[in-house]
């Protein structure tokens, strides 16, 4: 398999810009939180330095899944669904 330059990786992600729907777990309490963004590790790292509400009082989070999209509504409706009934019931499931 080829390896990308890093140099090159990071133009391209810039290009071709991807959004991702993660799923963190707080190691504090186990309490989940399902969101989305361009950069899974960005906001990992911003929720881990308390800059949102909901996530602040739950730290430290992991990133314990995450899905590619490629466009940002795409993204959001999957975050939508995973919010719901069904689709904890299905992350339940998957993430034992």
């Amino acid at each position: 398999m080829a390896r990308i330059d890093e140099s090159l990786k990071s133009f391209y992600i810039k290009l071709v810009p991807m959004y991702f729907v993660y799923v963190l777990k707080s190691e504090y309490d186990r309490k989940r939180y399902v969101g989305s963004g361009e950069s899974p590790e960005e906001r990992l790292r911003r929720h881990n330095k308390g800059d949102y509400q909901f996530t602040k009082g739950h730290r430290p989070w992991k990133l314990i899944y995450q899905e590619e999209y490629p466009t940002r509504s795409d993204a959001m409706r999957r975050e939508k669904l995973l919010k719901s009934g069904k689709g904890r019931e299905w992350l339940d499931q998957i993430l034992h």
